[in-house]
């Protein structure tokens, strides 16, 4: 067949290939921004410090936004993929689903996701260990960064502080638990998910409200750091909320993501 004469067949495959394109492209943008409808409204920041440390992060305001109200906020930790500087790269499920239309005409809010650099972690510590002491590692600089960013985003916005809540998954649900372990009076609520902390701490955060999730089969962070922090807050008086998923491996965010009552019970949880 002559250059420049394409065959039905050829034209058939060009259009596969154009909607296949268009397809990987909403991925992508499903990907970067939680949602599409997110993609619209978040807006991408840089924060840095008094020290010139730097760490992107993006914020998604509420609809309509209007500072004369105040607004609970969320903030969302992402886990080991989500590393990097380019402020698109990551997502958590909890930004996926909490960015939907939906939920945000019933729960108008504040989503707060910064971005860890390549090779760091929330918490210095190794996944597969499970707990760990809060005694024994320091903060890290990227958790105070977390914290910088999280007052100066409430010192700017109208946000409600009384209804600041954190969740994270992976890497995030062990930097979930490390932010509510050292900054017990901060959040009104948490949600770690294939996570673990430090159980000693965990009369710091006994009357938080904590709903925490785990795949029974997780090879990656062990399910043992999430029942020994239910442990420890049974036994410091607490009420967590757990649910650990039979034959779930790592990835218990998306099950967890689509239980009908966590959205709803994570907004009317209050300080």
């Amino acid at each position: 067949m002559d250059a420049g004469i394409r065959s039905g067949k050829d034209i058939v495959m060009e259009k596969k290939r154009i909607t296949l394109s268009g397809i990987m492209l909403l991925y992508a943008l499903v990907l970067m921004n939680g949602s599409v409808y997110a993609g619209k409204n978040i807006e991408a920041r840089v924060y840095e410090s008094a020290k010139g440390d730097t760490m992107p992060y993006r914020i998604l305001k509420p609809d309509n936004y209007d500072a004369d109200k105040e607004y609970p906020l969320v903030l969302c930790l992402h886990g080991a993929g989500g590393r990097g500087t380019d402020n698109n790269s990551r997502g958590t499920e909890a930004f996926k689903v909490l960015s939907s239309k939906e939920v945000r005409s019933e729960y108008p809010a504040f989503l707060l996701t910064p971005q860890c650099p390549n090779g760091e972690r929330w918490v210095d510590v190794k996944w597969k260990k499970g707990s760990y002491s809060i005694d024994n590692i320091p903060i890290s600089r990227e958790m105070e960064l977390v914290v910088e960013i999280l007052d100066s985003v409430v010192e700017e916005l109208s946000i409600d502080t009384d209804r600041v809540y954190v969740t994270g998954q992976s890497m995030g649900g062990y930097g979930t638990w490390d932010i509510v372990l050292r900054y017990p009076d901060r959040f009104a609520a948490a949600i770690p998910v294939c996570g673990a902390g430090d159980p000693s701490e965990a009369g710091a955060v006994a009357d938080l409200p904590v709903w925490i999730f785990h795949g029974a089969d997780d090879p990656t962070v062990p399910p043992s750091g999430a029942r020994e922090m239910v442990k420890a807050l049974k036994e410091a008086g607490g009420n967590p909320r757990y649910t650990e998923y039979p034959g779930v491996k790592h990835f218990s965010w998306e099950p967890a993501w689509k239980e009908d009552e966590i959205v709803p019970w994570l907004f009317k949880q209050e300080k």
